[in-house]
Formats: C-alpha cells, sequence, structure tokens
C-alpha cells in the first residue's frame, strides 16, 4: 500500500511565520493551518475566524501523524 501513496510519508510539520506547513518525504506542501498571533489586535475585526497559534500546531501535527495512524498492524 506504500507504494500506491501519492504523498510518501514521513511527513513533517515546519513553523512559518504565519502558518504550519505539513510536507511529505519529497518536500511536497501538502497543507497550510493559518494563524494570528495578534488576535487582541483592533484593527482584525474578525479575529474570531482565526485559529491561535496553539491550535494551529496542535492540528497541524495531527494531520503530519496521519501516515502513522493509517499504517496496517503488521501479524
Amino acid at each position: 500500500m506504500d507504494n500506491l501513496r501519492r504523498f510518501p510519508a514521513p511527513w513533517v510539520m515546519e513553523e512559518e511565520e504565519d502558518c504550519f506547513r505539513v510536507k511529505d518525504a519529497n518536500g511536497f506542501s501538502i497543507c497550510c493551518v493559518i494563524h494570528r498571533n495578534d488576535m487582541h489586535s483592533r484593527r482584525y475585526q474578525y479575529a474570531e475566524n482565526y485559529l491561535s497559534k496553539d491550535e494551529a500546531r496542535r492540528i497541524a501535527k495531527a494531520i503530519s501523524r496521519l501516515p502513522e495512524l493509517l499504517r496496517r498492524p503488521q501479524y
């Protein structure tokens, strides 16, 4: 099954300035989870629509662990 996967494992999470990016073994970006550090600033009217940095990190980390969780158990 691993040879049929389009996004080869292992997946890694990388922190960028305003997001956490999950990449596959080839360096292809699978997803980007955006966050806001300045959610209490008055200039962002819709701050409640953004994730905090900790929430985004936890979601990206969970996504990066998917290949491990989907692996079939070896008997």
